[in-house]
């Protein structure tokens, strides 16, 4: 892509997964999707609500989850998890009493991390780019690209007011992740690392008069079905889980990966034995070095 919109995670040793496909359009498929063992041909919504998902598994195994909520609600999937919704919090920095910046959800990390005691597993659901009221996902000091479409009738606006606008939510959403690795960056006796990925994508009028998302997947254009992913990994954990970053990274540019393979690659990575585990659905299981 032409413009800079992600300036500061190009300074850090990420990993950036060029072919991932997400399980549905809309949040409401693709968080519980994305949590469950469950591959995008056989998932069911309503059955998902009734089946044991991966923070349940990780919790099950002795590891301190906390599910951090800045959208539109975890869809089921932290029902079981101590859970905390920073919209609440209305921390007025942040927040202007029905929405928060993504900012809201690095709050206090850096405490909470200095306090962990045991293995802990983290989730910051933010609000990212979702549209259409774009301009309210970032402060003033984001506003890079104009003109922008400061308006929730995004019909009113030309295409690249809308482009405009949406690519400063990327810029600030790479400011949040990136500010987010900085934290852990810290902490360099754990062995810590961050996973990036979205529910799902936007359109944002490339081929067809066709914006924002939700449309069936059947027929939904690959703008709404491919997503980023963005891998960081501490020393520690390339070290003490014997990965070969390098080999990931390889794999990254040149394999098609969906969220059918975060169920299997988060487990392993926790080294969590379970039978839901398969193994070919793992990313990282031909870059282990033991």
């Amino acid at each position: 892509y032409p413009r800079k919109t992600n300036p500061l995670l190009a300074k850090e040793d990420v990993i950036s997964f060029r072919n991932v496909y997400s399980c549905g359009t809309a949040t409401a498929t693709s968080v519980p999707c994305m949590f469950s063992n469950m591959p995008r041909n056989r998932f069911n919504v309503n059955d998902a609500k009734y089946s044991e998902n991966m923070l349940d598994l990780i919790q099950q195994a002795g590891f301190e989850v906390l599910w951090r909520e800045n959208d539109d609600g975890c869809k089921g999937v932290c029902n079981r998890v101590p859970n905390e919704d920073m919209v609440k919090t209305n921390d007025i920095r942040y927040c202007d009493g029905q929405s928060c910046f993504d900012e809201v959800l690095v709050e206090n990390l850096e405490e909470y991390l200095a306090n962990v005691k045991k293995d802990a597993f983290i989730v910051l659901h933010t609000i990212g780019s979702h549209g259409p009221t774009y301009y309210k996902r970032y402060p003033d000091s984001f506003r890079k690209f104009t003109p922008t479409c400061d308006t929730a009738e995004i019909q009113k606006c030309t295409r690249e007011e809308i482009v405009n606008t949406y690519d400063n939510t990327i810029l600030y959403t790479d400011f949040v992740v990136s500010r987010a690795i900085g934290i852990l960056k810290k902490f360099p006796h754990l062995e810590s690392g961050l996973l990036y990925v979205s529910d799902h994508g936007e359109s944002l009028g490339e081929k067809t008069d066709m914006y924002l998302h939700g449309t069936p997947y059947e027929i939904a254009p690959e703008e709404q079905k491919k997503v980023p992913m963005i891998l960081w990994m501490s020393d520690n954990m390339k070290k003490f889980d014997h990965l070969d970053y390098s080999c990931i990274a390889k794999k990254a540019e040149e394999n098609t990966f969906s969220h059918d393979n975060i169920f299997h690659t988060i487990l392993a990575l926790m080294e969590i034995r379970s039978k839901t585990y398969d193994k070919s659905l793992d990313m990282f299981a031909p870059c282990r070095l033991e």
